[in-house]
């Protein structure tokens, strides 16, 4: 069944992609799940991205996934919408994550190309054609290549998109042209995104609607300054606080997620613990983080501190 574009209308701006809280026993952390929320609620964001990238999604089970998401949407309350990842390497597995994600009351869903099978761009779309034949939710395609090793093609893109079952893209090609080459293409409604932080300007000014961005978990305000001003034409101030943000999402993307993690315990917000194969921020990567954070501006990071 098709879903309508003009629903989705909301994916703009910074959406901050929330990594997963654990406790010391390595449990899901809900109480600092609900402080995350919290914020990205008061910073004004229009979503939250639930067990995505920065989610460690692939280290939860799917009852812990399914757990995590119906928390998510319990604590947003109707205040944020929730965006819940539902991506596989198997696409019978990827349509049940996407299937409990409807049942958890997820707002829309993200889904990877599948990763570690390098399927062709026809299997690629017949993958993606299956998930959003079989849930009424939006989907959001997400194009991260060098996690998945193959590519999202635009021609991809704009057939899956001309179907009228995906509502948007979440492009971590770091093609900051993807906007101005595709958009002619794409049916009115169909939102394009970027899911990298360190060319989110760039992906912006082309015309991008807005980001599924780590750094919005640290510096909302600065990103939602960043958006705003990208959409009144002042690129010239855009590209003045993206300089300044640029040494934040550059130590991010390096060891992401336990950078954000890091990042975000230096600030007193969750703890630092990850699940294997991922292992908390140390040594130089965690020092060099740690001066980053310290050098930025108090405004940078005045409504994070304060939260």
């Amino acid at each position: 069944m098709a879903k309508l574009c003009s629903t989705t209308d909301w994916l703009t701006g910074y959406i901050p992609d929330l990594p997963t809280p654990f406790n010391e026993a390595g449990d899901i952390d809900l109480v600092s799940l609900a402080r995350l929320i919290a914020r990205a609620i008061s910073s004004g964001a229009s979503a939250v991205v639930i067990c995505g990238t920065a989610g460690e999604a692939s280290t939860l089970t799917p009852a812990e996934q399914t757990a995590v998401i119906s928390e998510a949407v319990g604590i947003a309350g109707r205040r944020i919408r929730v965006i819940a990842g539902a991506g596989s390497n198997a696409t019978s597995q990827a349509i049940e994550l996407a299937a409990r994600a409807q049942s958890a009351g997820a707002d829309a869903v993200l889904s990877v190309v599948p990763y570690y099978n390098k399927p062709t761009q026809d299997g690629i779309r017949a993958h993606f054609d299956a998930i959003g034949r079989a849930i009424e939710l939006p989907v959001l395609l997400h194009d991260v290549p060098s996690r998945t090793a193959r590519p999202l093609a635009d021609d991809t893109i704009v057939r899956l998109a001309r179907s009228g079952r995906f509502t948007g893209l979440v492009d971590g090609s770091g093609d900051v042209l993807r906007p101005l080459r595709l958009r002619p293409r794409l049916p009115a409604g169909f939102q394009m995104l970027s899911g990298d932080d360190t060319t989110s300007f760039g992906f912006l000014a082309s015309g991008g609607d807005g980001a599924v961005s780590e750094v919005a978990n640290i510096a909302s305000d600065l990103c939602r300054t960043i958006h705003t001003y990208c959409r009144q034409g002042r690129l010239q101030s855009a590209r003045y606080l993206q300089k300044r943000l640029l040494p934040l999402a550059s130590s991010l993307d390096q060891d992401s997620p336990a950078s954000l993690k890091y990042a975000l315990n230096l600030l007193g917000l969750i703890r630092p613990d990850t699940r294997l194969p991922i292992v908390p921020l140390a040594g130089g990567s965690a020092a060099h983080l740690a001066a980053v954070l310290a050098a930025m501006a108090d405004e940078d990071l005045a409504e994070t501190l304060g939260a």
